[in-house]
């Protein structure tokens, strides 16, 4: 795995939309590439020049923060509300704090550190990403505390950029979760994508310029257990397994040409002092 170091100077993403601590450039397994850059025209400040998996915070205290106050983005910093506008994650928004990093690392993993104190928001957020020492696989552990007087509710997801040894979406991508998924695809989109039994799979194709989302996927009944999913390119024989160790809220799916990603999404909520830990784990095959 390649990782990116954080910096707001030289850093390989500089946007505000996702988290900065460990971004991948890459995945490799063997002789396959699970993830790489599979967007065109690289910008470190566009929203989404990101790869593999990635998490993004909802924004906290924005909504009742007035132009020129300041609201939280976790793993990003303290942000500038600049109007009245409604916040858009694919807008690119004025870092007033960038708070306190720091990486330790070792030949098998990398931990990162973000200490952010503010007025309203202050938190200690901790994020481990570490081969596993035998199988294909590596984990992601996330340990948060909430160091400010307000409480912290936010959701957070990863939203798996995967390319699984071809930059092309269509019928060899296989989508499967252990639940049956229902949900609601958006109106407009090409219609090649459709949901089966046990996840999502494709008619046709996509080409450039055309995209599928559906943005409810759900269980048909909470289990209180963590959530799973697999993405595959039957093709390449590319296969990665997913768990998280806490519930899932909801799902989102997106994909383009050239990438299939889900999306799910977690609850946060902390009060002043209170700690929340959780952990991803990435099987290869």
């Amino acid at each position: 795995m390649e990782l990116c170091i954080p910096d707001s100077r030289t850093g390989y993403y500089r946007g505000t939309r996702f988290d900065w601590a460990g971004i991948f450039r890459t995945v490799t397994c063997g002789n396959a590439v699970y993830s790489e850059e599979w967007f065109e025209d690289y910008d470190p400040l566009r929203h989404d020049c990101v790869c593999g998996p990635v998490d993004e915070f909802s924004q906290v205290g924005y909504e009742n923060a007035l132009p020129g106050d300041s609201f939280l983005k976790i793993g990003v910093g303290l942000l500038k509300r600049p109007d009245y506008a409604d916040y858009d994650r694919f807008r690119l928004y004025e870092i007033v704090r960038e708070g306190t990093r720091t990486i330790e690392h070792t030949k098998t993993s990398a931990k990162f550190r973000h200490f952010l104190m503010g007025e309203k928001y202050g938190y200690d957020y901790e994020k481990e990403i570490s081969l596993a020492k035998k199988e294909k696989a590596f984990s992601i552990e996330c340990r948060m505390i909430n160091l400010g007087p307000e409480i912290i509710d936010t959701s957070v997801y990863n939203h798996n950029f995967w390319t699984l040894g071809q930059r092309c979406v269509g019928p060899n991508t296989m989508i499967d979760f252990p639940f049956r998924p229902s949900g609601k695809w958006r109106e407009g989109g090409c219609g090649k994508a459709f949901l089966t039994e046990t996840g999502i799979r494709f008619s046709d194709r996509l080409e450039n310029g055309e995209s599928v989302f559906i943005g409810d996927l759900r269980l048909e009944a909470e289990s209180g257990r963590g959530y799973g999913f697999s993405a595959a390119n039957a093709k390449t024989g590319c296969r990665v397994e997913a768990e998280c160790s806490m519930q899932m809220d909801h799902a989102v799916f997106w994909a383009n040409s050239q990438v299939a990603c889900v999306e799910p999404y977690i609850k946060l909520r902390l009060f002043p002092g209170e700690s929340a830990e959780w952990s991803l784990n990435y099987s290869l095959a």
